[in-house]
């Protein structure tokens, strides 16, 4: 019925538009006469007009034909521009040739010989003129309607803020209109795109949107560096306007820039970091063609892993992890995104020995990336036994197996709270890096460990807690005021953690180069003046205390550990501690064993392992 409908619509539309053409194309001829002769209705000779009106019906069908033929009633005429002037340009030409032929060549009808240019401009300039005027009419009308609700500032006077600006002016689904356009070529302030003007640079941003009005802005600048986006958003943030942005340059290469193009501005673009590049060759060269193997595979970190691995061309991906849903929903995107992908998801526990040594056996993996882990602090503070027995007796198992099956490399995914650690998840995986360097001592495996800080978006981070406290009306939690944390974004650890990879040669520890710290407190008042609400009016800011176990900073080097650089300046390694590898690999199985039996003084027993865990002394067990 819709269908039917919309195409009845259509039908109308052309049928109206033929309808003008017809009377606009007569209208033209005898305009033609009117003008030859001087403006004068008397003056035009009885047989010239009889001429023209002999050839009437011919030309009006002839016309109309040669319209059709030239697509003037497909066209979209609310998005009217220089292709369809051109189009009507080249049918008007056609049409006044082809009436000169007629008239003049073969019917030998006598008129007079400036007619013929006077009634083929006069035939273009009616019907573009029908056309444009549609056009701005119906832009003024909307303005009108809409003037009041929605009123946009587009930051950007280049190619996207001008294709943006074109698009909303015609737009049915953006109900906005643009007021101003800053830019900061000096060049270009004063001067107009589209009918808006450029009001001035960046300066401006703050000044101009409560002077007009504005409610919503649109940054159309896709080269920008990160840097200067950062600085545009915080000046934009002040205006507590809705704030959308064109992601990057690949739409504008692509010609892919409009309206549904722009995204909600997300709390990343606020780190002012430049994306980070890796050695696409280097990684390829380990990856491609590989059997690669990835614990925890549904995770926020190991499905971005299997994401960035399948790209590389591997032999044979093999995702393992206990929650179905997590692997099932990594395992349908991956179908879709690489169907050529030889693809195993399998549902095991890394903590279960017969298992982990039967998908070893069975898939013989060349590398494994270990992220199959606990990682929520408060929650492993409440059941510490849990996080032993997952951490540390699934990261044991993996790499015995790995060592006994012969892989190639084994790459951990470990934590900066693993740096002198003040909770019992941190400690586990400091116990992770630990064991990591003492099977590499043993083993033609290279076994390495990357640590990194926060990263935005994952599960159980504070970012998703933020949104859903912020939708709920607040208040927005945070523990300190003075807390920090290093923050990255999920895909820019991946990236390193490969690249990582390709650096390994066996015992490294390396530390992703995280950046400036950040502000919980800030991100939370960030959040919530991009979800267009003002802190501490609309939404409260919280604070809490600090939970169990938790610091106010975190580090990523301990100061035993030494630091080389490497190719990727994002990159570090930290230098490998020497320790009794069979005598700590005992421990670690006895540890293991504590953990399975509900041992109550588990964290005494762990910071026997790990000298740096900050633990009260009433609760350290004495060996």
């Amino acid at each position: 019925m819709k269908k039917f409908i919309n195409d009845r619509k259509l039908f109308i539309r052309r049928l109206f538009l033929i309808i003008l053409d017809v009377m606009l194309i007569n209208i033209a001829s005898f305009s033609a006469l009117f003008v030859r002769f001087d403006f004068k209705l008397s003056t035009i000779p009885v047989y010239f007009t009889d001429a023209v009106l002999s050839y009437v019906l011919i030309n009006t069908i002839t016309t109309i034909i040669i319209f059709s033929l030239f697509r003037l009633y497909n066209s979209l005429w609310k998005y009217a521009g220089i292709d369809e002037l051109v189009n009507i340009l080249f049918a008007g030409a056609a049409s006044g040739i082809l009436q000169l032929i007629g008239m003049h060549f073969i019917m030998h009808i006598h008129v007079p010989r400036s007619y013929y240019p006077l009634s083929m401009v006069f035939n273009v300039l009616f019907i573009a003129a029908s056309r444009f005027i549609y056009r701005y009419a119906r832009r003024v009308s909307r303005r009108r309607f809409i003037g009041s609700q929605c009123r946009i500032m587009i930051i950007g006077a280049g190619e996207a803020g001008s294709a943006i600006i074109r698009e909303i002016s015609v737009s049915d689904y953006v109900k906005g209109t643009v007021v101003c356009v800053i830019d900061d070529n000096k060049n270009k302030i004063g001067s107009y795109i589209h009918g808006i003007k450029v009001v001035g640079d960046r300066t401006c941003i703050v000044e101009e949107a409560f002077r007009r009005e504005i409610t919503d802005i649109f940054i159309a600048i896709p080269s920008a560096s990160r840097k200067d986006i950062k600085e545009i958003l915080e000046l934009c943030k002040q205006t507590n306007c809705t704030l959308k942005i064109l992601p990057g340059m690949y739409q504008l290469i692509n010609e892919e820039v409009s309206v549904t193009r722009l995204r909600n501005v997300e709390i990343e673009d606020l780190l002012g970091r430049e994306p980070v590049k890796i050695d696409a060759g280097e990684v390829g060269s380990y990856l491609k063609n590989k059997v690669v193997l990835v614990t925890g595979g549904g995770g926020s970190i190991g499905s971005e892993l299997c994401r960035q691995i399948a790209k590389h061309e591997p032999k044979q991906l093999v995702i393992v992890d206990i929650y179905e849903n997590n692997a099932y929903f990594i395992q349908q995107e991956l179908k879709n995104d690489f169907p050529d992908l030889d693809l195993v998801v399998l549902i095991a526990s890394v903590r279960n020995t017969n298992r982990v040594n039967w998908i070893m056996e069975q898939y013989r993996p060349n590398v494994v990336y270990h992220a199959a882990a606990h990682k929520h602090v408060p929650l492993m503070e409440d059941s510490p036994n849990e996080a032993i027995k997952n951490n540390v007796g699934g990261t044991y198992k993996m790499a015995l197996a790995a060592e006994r099956y012969k892989v190639e490399k084994f790459i951990l995914i470990s934590s900066d709270k693993a740096v002198n650690p003040t909770n019992i998840m941190g400690a586990s995986k400091r116990i992770c890096e630990m064991i990591i360097q003492a099977f590499n001592k043993r083993s033609d495996t290279e076994f390495v460990a990357v640590r990194f800080g926060n990263v935005l978006g994952s599960n159980g981070s504070v970012i998703p807690l933020f949104k859903e406290q912020i939708l709920r009306g607040g208040p927005v939690t945070v523990t300190h005021p003075d807390i920090i944390r290093y923050f990255m974004t999920i895909p820019e650890a991946v990236s390193l953690v490969l690249q990582a990879g390709a650096y390994a040669k066996g015992g490294e520890i390396f530390i992703l180069d995280m950046g400036e710290p950040v502000k919980i407190a800030e991100l939370a008042e960030n959040l919530i003046r991009l979800s267009g609400y003002e802190p501490g009016r609309d939404i409260e800011i919280e604070y809490t205390g600090l939970r169990p176990g938790e610091k106010l900073y975190e580090e990523l080097l301990m100061e035993e550990e030494g630091l080389s650089d490497t190719n990727n300046k994002l990159i570090h390694v930290g230098k490998p501690i020497e320790l009794d590898e069979d005598a700590f690999l005992k421990e670690v199985e006895l540890l293991d064993e504590r953990a399975k039996n509900e041992d109550s003084d588990i964290r005494g027993y762990v910071k026997a392992l790990v000298p740096t865990y900050r633990l009260e002394e009433k609760r350290v067990i004495k060996k």
